[in-house]
């Protein structure tokens, strides 16, 4: 079976090619860079100044966790402030990442999150990367609890929900496309409880893809997703109708991770054979290029999307 998505946005590497979870975030980016050299005072200045925008938050501590030093900074800011909350996020987020790579136990980095949950008790982020290491490790029920405290403090996170229906997508893996999987009535509530201008409008989407990954690995869908037939049928095209046409008429660029949504949106329309529109979607994208979708099932996603993106760009 091909992997699951990285946790937590952790980049992948596919030969000397790199995936910056970053995104659009150019002072992310610079704030990360510092970070890795021991100057963390940037960082407090940076989420000091997100406040509690908690998308925002949550993405940008999932960034500044990835290098492998992040654990290390974060511990010294404790250090010198030990009762910062942003300090006890950073190192959480951080600690789980380090378990994910086998450096770190799976009891101290769930008693990081929880710590971090106890300093600062609105915000969803240390909830979040519990539910990153449960949707890794971790049983079904922790995951669904951890999930529960993330919506509990903001109905709409959407890292939460996509690490949630690529966990759902995962149950009953060989059991064919099953109009009726529980990924699916997961989505679909999800995103009809969520606010117009939410991008969880796309999360119907996001479980499509999710259940190719899991029926590709399981030998159920050939490895090219654009001759699966799993993006063409009946509930394909509605999904896909449905995210685009919310995408022309709300396109929120604002959000952190519009570029995530952004790569699945595009990736589904290739499939489905709609180039003109792929296109579109490809000139927004720009280089901000992400793993998933493009990895599924077990690709290279750098090739993958630009023969995408130049088979669009071609059409037109």
């Amino acid at each position: 079976m091909s992997p699951p998505p990285p946790p937590l946005g952790r980049p992948r590497r596919w030969g000397n090619r790199s995936f910056d979870a970053a995104l659009d975030d150019t002072e992310l980016a610079t704030v990360r860079d510092q970070l890795a050299q021991g100057r963390w005072t940037r960082v407090r200045s940076l989420l000091g100044a997100t406040g509690d925008d908690w998308d925002r938050r949550g993405h940008r501590l999932t960034v500044l966790a990835e290098p492998a030093t992040s654990a290390v900074w974060a511990r010294e800011w404790l250090l010198a402030e030990p009762d910062s909350a942003d300090a006890a996020a950073l190192f959480a987020c951080a600690s789980v990442q380090k378990c994910l790579r086998g450096k770190e136990s799976e009891d101290r980095a769930r008693q990081a999150c929880l710590t971090a949950a106890g300093r600062a008790p609105a915000d969803p982020t240390p909830w979040l990367a519990l539910l990153a290491l449960a949707r890794a490790l971790g049983t079904e029920d922790e995951t669904v609890r951890a999930f529960e405290e993330v919506r509990a403090r903001h109905p709409e996170h959407h890292h939460a929900h996509h690490l949630m229906a690529a966990r759902l997508a995962e149950r009953r893996p060989g059991e064919g496309p099953d109009p009726l999987h529980e990924v699916y009535d997961f989505a679909t509530s999800e995103a009809a409880r969520a606010p117009a201008d939410s991008p969880l409008a796309l999360l119907p989407l996001i479980a499509h893809a999710e259940r190719y990954r899991v029926l590709a690995a399981a030998g159920g869908r050939p490895g090219d997703p654009a001759a699966s037939g799993h993006w063409t049928g009946r509930r394909a095209g509605q999904v896909i109708r449905t995210a685009f046409d919310w995408w022309l008429e709300w396109e929120r660029e604002d959000h952190p991770r519009a570029g995530i949504d952004l790569n699945f949106l595009a990736h589904a329309k290739h499939c489905e054979g709609r180039t003109a529109e792929a296109a579109a979607l490809f000139h927004r994208i720009g280089r901000h290029i992400t793993p998933a979708p493009w990895s599924y099932p077990n690709r290279d996603p750098y090739r993958a999307f630009h023969a995408a993106r130049s088979a669009a760009l071609g059409s037109v």
